[in-house]
């Protein structure tokens, strides 16, 4: 395998692995504060917010995220009467399922969170004096976070990989220039390189978790 070879096929790729870099901050700086607002809904005393909010987490996480895929970029534009005002181009129509399916995925891992924060704590924030406000700001977010962080890191790994779906519904990214070489020059060595590049993005996203839970243990 010349190394020329190996530039013209990475050149592409790393094109497309600025689309799944992309895609990837896109959803979890939407997707991340969503999530933490749809737990506060499950968490609500108001029952048809709550229960609106765990019907839309059941649904998303029920449901393959490669379907949810499909119903936003080709079912929404289909719906009568609303159809025509809900057609958008690939990548915008692919980051919306994203975000709706991990913001369901967080909200989980948040209410573990939650939920693992001792009792104790909420009774010796009201003998502090602390409104609901500045308890949850104060008590419950930082605690929540540091419970959270192993498992919103092992989730924002799957989304690294996950965002080769977008390939399904023709949206130019890392997998999609691989499988054009390795048609193209009928050689799986393409593939290959992809994974290497997935395996390096994957690494440094590791890495960074690894250096935030160092820092949040010691707090």
């Amino acid at each position: 395998m010349s190394f020329e070879y190996f530039i013209s096929i990475l050149k592409p790729m790393l094109t497309g692995a600025q689309m799944t870099l992309l895609l990837f901050f896109i959803t979890i700086v939407v997707s991340v504060p969503l999530g933490f607002v749809v737990m506060l809904a499950q968490k609500s005393a108001f029952k048809p917010l709550s229960w609106l909010a765990h019907t839309f987490v059941y649904v998303m996480r029920g449901t393959p995220l490669l379907l949810q895929l499909i119903v936003v970029c080709f079912g929404l534009p289909v719906l009568p009467g609303i159809g025509e005002y809900l057609v958008l181009d690939r990548f915008t129509a692919a980051s919306i399922a994203f975000i709706l399916n991990y913001a369901a995925y967080f909200a989980e891992i948040f209410r573990g969170g939650v939920l693992a924060i001792d009792k104790g704590q909420y009774e010796a924030a009201r003998v502090l004096g602390l409104n609901k406000f500045q308890t949850l700001i104060k008590i419950v977010i930082p605690q929540m976070f540091r419970i959270a962080l192993p498992s919103l890191a092992n989730e924002s790994i799957t989304l690294m990989k996950d965002t080769a779906l977008i390939y399904a519904v023709a949206v130019p990214e890392l997998l999609h220039y691989a499988q054009t070489a390795v048609n193209r020059d009928l050689n799986f060595f393409p593939f290959v390189v992809a994974g290497a590049i997935y395996l390096l993005l994957t690494a440094i996203l590791t890495f960074i978790f690894k250096l935030l839970e160092r820092k949040f243990s010691f707090e």
